[in-house]
C-alpha cells in the first residue's frame, strides 16, 4: 500500500484551535500563576507527547461514486441523454451481459442515476454505510419514489476530457430508495429526484488510521520510538492475539489498529494517542500528575487535563475520581469521560447526568457510555431512555445496542428483507423514531400509539391504509397480482408490521407515517434521525439532507423533525 505524502509539515487547523482553547494534547494548559502552579507548569515544559511529533492521518471520510441504473418506477423514468454518464453506465451494463442495454435505460421505468457514497474514517471491509443517489441535471426524470437500485460498484472518480475515470473499486451499494422524508415535509420537484439508501453500500477493503510524522522529526528511530511508547499504554486483539496497536511502516508513517473500546470513537482514540508522554521530567510521572490533577479541577483546563491523564492510564484513576464530586459539572464530565475509557464504571451516573443536562457534552457522553458493559452502564442508559429529547433517547437506544445487541430491550425484531423493528416498554412521552442513516429502522418509544378515526394514507404507489374507529384496514393492489388485504389494531406498530407482511418496504411504511403525522392522526412524536451531531460522525451525505426545525414548541407532532429542535435543557 502506499502511504500518504503529507505537505510540508505545519500544525494542523484543528490542533491550532484546541491549543488556543487550551482543550488539546499540546501547548501549556495551565492558567493560574501561584509560584507552587508555575513550578509544576515548568515541569510540564520538559514533557514531550507524541503530538508535538505527528499529526493524525485518516480521519476524513473518502468520497466514492459512480452510475447506476434504477428500475421499478411508475413511468416517472427517462432516457438520459449523451455524456459521460451514460457512456459508463452503459459500459458496466454491458461488462454484466445485459442484452440491448440501449432499450433498458430508454424506458419509462428506469433513470440513470448518479450515486455517491462516503466511507468513513477506520472502516473495514464489510462495514455498511449509507448512500445517496440523484438524477443528474438535465435529465428527465420526474420521480424516484418506489425505485430500486440496481447492484453497482463506487470507486474514487474525476472527470478528465469529459470521460470519467475512475479507480480502485472501493464498495459495492444496492436497494430501495427512500425519497427523503424531512427535507421539507412534503415533496417538491427536487426532493423526488433525490433519494438515500441507508446502509445501502458495503465497504470492499479497510480503510486506515494513522500518524504522520513531522518532517522534521523523520527517521527510522523516531518512528520506532514513538511506535514503542504508544504500545506501552495500548493494546488490541489483533487476528486473535493481543499487541500493541502502533506498526511503524516507514520514517513518516505509524499505522494504528483501534481498540475495541475506541471503535465509535474515533477522534477522542487519536486525540489521547497524540497525548501518550515520549519525554517525561526527571521528577518523573507522580510530578506530573499532580500538575495535571491541578489542571483537572479548572473547568478551562480540564478536557486537556482529562485526555492527557486519559493517555497515561490507570496511574491517573484515583486523581479522576476525586473530580467525580467536583461542584462544576463540566469538570465531572471531563473527568467521568476519562474514566469511562479506562473501565471505570463508577463514571456511568455522571455520564448519564451529562447527557441528560449539558448539551454540548451529549455526544461524546452517550459514546462513552456504550464502552461501560456493566450493571452501571446499561441502568444509566435504560434511564436516560424515557427521556423527553429524542436525541437523548435514540442516542441511549443505539448506545445499549453498541453494549450488546442481544439485551432483551433492544433485540427487537426483523420485518422481512425490509427493516428492524423495535418496540420499547418505557416511560416518557410516546415517540416513534425512524432512520435514514447507516441502516432502515423503527423504534418505538412506548408500546401504544394509536392513530385517529378518518386517516386515508398511501403507503408506497400500492398500498392504502385506512383507518375506521379502531380499525385499520391495509390493502395492496399490484397490477398483475392478486389485491390483498388485511385488518389490524389502528395503532402505528401494528399497522407497519402489516404493510411489510402484504408487501410494502421500509420507505412505504415511512411514508404512511408521515403523511398519518402530517395530517394530525398520529398523537405519537415522529422523528427522524435524532443522534446527536457527533455521536459517530455524520458523514457529508447527510449535511444537507438534514432539515432542523429547533422553532417547534415543544412536544409538537410534525412530519418534519430530525429529533434535535426540543430538550429539557437546551
Amino acid at each position: 500500500m502506499v502511504h500518504p505524502s503529507p505537505r510540508p509539515w505545519q500544525l494542523p487547523a484543528w490542533l491550532t484551535a484546541m491549543l488556543a482553547l487550551a482543550t488539546g494534547c499540546a501547548g501549556p494548559a495551565i492558567r493560574s500563576q501561584s509560584p507552587e502552579l508555575e513550578a509544576l507548569a515548568h515541569l510540564e515544559e520538559g514533557t514531550r507527547l507524541v503530538g508535538d511529533y505527528t499529526a493524525a492521518w485518516g480521519l476524513s471520510y473518502k468520497r466514492i461514486e459512480g452510475a447506476a441504473l434504477v428500475t421499478g418506477l411508475a413511468d416517472t423514468g427517462s432516457d438520459p441523454p449523451p455524456g459521460p454518464q451514460r457512456s459508463a453506465l452503459l459500459a458496466d451494463m454491458q461488462a454484466r451481459g445485459v442484452i440491448d442495454p440501449n432499450t433498458l435505460l430508454g424506458s419509462m421505468g428506469t433513470s440513470l442515476v448518479w450515486v455517491r457514497g462516503f466511507l468513513p474514517p477506520g472502516c473495514r471491509r464489510g462495514d455498511r454505510f449509507d448512500i445517496a443517489v440523484e438524477v443528474p441535471i438535465g435529465h428527465d426524470t420526474t420521480s424516484l419514489a418506489g425505485g430500486w437500485l440496481m447492484e453497482m460498484r463506487l470507486s474514487e472518480m474525476a472527470v478528465i476530457g469529459n470521460v470519467i475515470r475512475d479507480g480502485h473499486e472501493l464498495g459495492v451499494a444496492q436497494g430501495p430508495l427512500l425519497v427523503d422524508p424531512v427535507s421539507q415535509g412534503t415533496l417538491d420537484s427536487k426532493s423526488r429526484i433525490r433519494a438515500l439508501v441507508p446502509g445501502g453500500g458495503v465497504a470492499l477493503d479497510d480503510r486506515e488510521l494513522g500518524l504522520i510524522i513531522a518532517s522534521e522529526h523523520r527517521s527510522i528511530a523516531m518512528s520506532k520510538r514513538l511506535g514503542d511508547w504508544i504500545n506501552r499504554r495500548f493494546h488490541a486483539v489483533i487476528r486473535g492475539a493481543k499487541r500493541g496497536v502502533a506498526n511503524p511502516k516507514t520514517d513518516r508513517y505509524i499505522e494504528l489498529e483501534v481498540p475495541s473500546l475506541y471503535r465509535h470513537n474515533l477522534p477522542r482514540y487519536l486525540r489521547v494517542v497524540q497525548c501518550v508522554a515520549v519525554v517525561e521530567p526527571a521528577e518523573g510521572r507522580h510530578a506530573r500528575i499532580q500538575l495535571l490533577a491541578r489542571q483537572l479541577a479548572d473547568p478551562v483546563t480540564a478536557p486537556a487535563a482529562a485526555l492527557r491523564l486519559e493517555a497515561i492510564g490507570k496511574d491517573a484513576i484515583p486523581v479522576l475520581r476525586r473530580e467525580l464530586e467536583s461542584d462544576d459539572a463540566e469538570v465531572r464530565f471531563a473527568a467521568a469521560e476519562a474514566l469511562a475509557y479506562l473501565g471505570e464504571s463508577i463514571a456511568a451516573r455522571h455520564l448519564a447526568e451529562a447527557a441528560r443536562n449539558l448539551r454540548s457534552a451529549r455526544p461524546a457522553a452517550l459514546a462513552a457510555l456504550s464502552v461501560i458493559n456493566d450493571a452501571h452502564g446499561i441502568d444509566a442508559l435504560q434511564q436516560l431512555l424515557a427521556s423527553r429529547s429524542a436525541e437523548t433517547r435514540y442516542g441511549a437506544f443505539r448506545s445499549l445496542e453498541r453494549l450488546d445487541p442481544g439485551l432483551p430491550m433492544v433485540r427487537g425484531e426483523r420485518l422481512g428483507e425490509a427493516c428492524r423493528l423495535h418496540v420499547l416498554d418505557v416511560d416518557g412521552p410516546a415517540l416513534i423514531h425512524a432512520t435514514r442513516h447507516e441502516r432502515p429502522e423503527f423504534v418505538f418509544f412506548g408500546t401504544e400509539h394509536p392513530l385517529a378515526h378518518g386517516l386515508r394514507a398511501e403507503a408506497g404507489r400500492s398500498i392504502v391504509v385506512v383507518i375506521e374507529g379502531s380499525t385499520a384496514r391495509v390493502s395492496r393492489f399490484a397490477p398483475g397480482e392478486s389485491d390483498r388485504e388485511t385488518e389490524v389494531p389502528a395503532d402505528a406498530i401494528a399497522i407497519v408490521r402489516a404493510i411489510i407482511d402484504i408487501g410494502g418496504g421500509y420507505p412505504d411504511a415511512v411514508q404512511f407515517l408521515q403523511q398519518a403525522a402530517a395530517g394530525r392522526f398520529l398523537s405519537s412524536r415522529l422523528a427522524f434521525d435524532a443522534l446527536p451531531d457527533a455521536f459517530d460522525g455524520r458523514p457529508p451525505i447527510h449535511e444537507e439532507a438534514t432539515a432542523r426545525r429547533d422553532d417547534e414548541p415543544d412536544g409538537a407532532t410534525t412530519a418534519v423533525d430530525d429529533g434535535r429542535r426540543t430538550d429539557e435543557h437546551s
